[in-house]
C-alpha cells in the first residue's frame, strides 16, 4: 500500500478532529489548574493525562482526591464512567477486526469521546475503507498530544494564576459534550437514553461522591437497552405483518 495514502487518510484524520481540538483545550488546561488544587505534584497530573487520557474521569479523580475520598470510590467511579468506552469499541470493532493486535491495542487506548464521533462518522460514510485505520490513528493521536499539551499548559499556569478555574472557561467542555451527543441522538433508543440519564444527573446532582452521575449512567444504558430491545420487536413485527399480507 503506497505510503502516501496512509499519510493522506492520517492527515484527513487529524484535519476533521481540528473541531474537537479547539473545544478540548479549555478543557485540558481547567484540568490542569485543577491539579494544584488536589494537592497533587505537576508531574503526578501530566502523568495522569500521559496513563489515563480519559478527561470526564481524570476530572472526577481530583475532584474526589481534593475530597480524601477512598481509593476504592475513586476507582469504582472512573471504571464506571468508563464503561461507555466499551460500548464505543464494541461498535468500531467490525472496521478494525482484522488489524493485527498491536494495531487493536493501540487504537483502543485513543479512543475518547472525541475520537468515536470523528472516527464513527467517517466509517458509517465508508465503511469498507482498508485505510480507515490510519483516518482512527490521525484523530486519536491528534486528541492524545492535543492534552498533553493543554495539561501541561494548565499546570503552568495553575501555578502562576491559582485562580484560573473560576473563569468560567469549563462552559467549553460542555459545549464540546453537547456537540459530540446531539448527532447521535437520531434514533428513539439513543434520545430516550440520553433523557433519563440527564434527568436522572440533574435531580440527584447533590449526592455525594458523584454518585448521582454513576446512578444516571446506570438509568440511561438500561433505558436504552429496553428502548432498543422494544424497537426490534416493532420492527420484527412490521416485517412480519408486511410478509403476511
Amino acid at each position: 500500500m503506497p505510503s502516501s495514502s496512509r499519510t493522506k487518510h492520517f492527515t484527513a484524520g487529524v484535519r476533521d478532529t481540528i473541531p474537537m481540538l479547539i473545544g478540548a483545550a479549555p478543557f485540558g488546561m481547567i484540568f490542569g489548574t485543577l491539579v494544584a488544587t488536589a494537592q497533587m505534584q505537576a508531574w503526578q497530573g501530566q502523568l495522569m493525562s500521559l496513563a489515563v487520557f480519559a478527561g470526564s474521569s481524570q476530572f472526577i479523580a481530583t475532584g474526589l482526591i481534593a475530597s480524601h475520598t477512598g481509593m476504592l470510590v475513586i476507582w469504582l467511579a472512573t471504571f464506571i464512567v468508563n464503561l461507555r468506552h466499551m460500548l464505543y469499541a464494541a461498535a468500531l470493532m467490525p472496521h478494525v477486526r482484522h488489524l493485527p493486535r498491536r494495531w487493536r491495542w493501540a487504537l483502543g487506548f485513543l479512543l475518547t469521546d472525541e475520537t468515536f464521533a470523528v472516527v464513527d462518522r467517517y466509517y458509517r460514510q465508508h465503511p469498507q475503507d482498508a485505510l480507515g485505520h490510519w483516518y482512527f490513528l490521525g484523530s486519536g493521536l491528534s486528541m492524545y498530544v492535543n492534552w498533553q499539551v493543554w495539561t501541561l499548559i494548565g499546570l503552568m499556569f495553575g501555578a502562576i494564576f491559582p485562580q484560573l478555574q473560576t473563569l468560567g472557561l469549563d462552559f467549553a467542555m460542555v459545549a464540546t459534550f453537547i456537540a459530540i451527543v446531539v448527532p447521535q441522538l437520531f434514533k428513539r433508543p439513543h434520545l430516550l437514553a440520553a433523557i433519563v440519564a440527564g434527568s436522572t444527573a440533574y435531580v440527584l446532582q447533590h449526592l455525594p461522591y458523584k454518585l448521582g452521575l454513576l446512578v444516571a449512567i446506570a438509568f440511561g444504558v438500561a433505558t436504552g437497552m429496553l428502548a432498543s430491545r422494544f424497537t426490534r420487536q416493532d420492527n420484527k413485527q412490521e416485517q412480519i405483518t408486511v410478509e403476511q399480507a
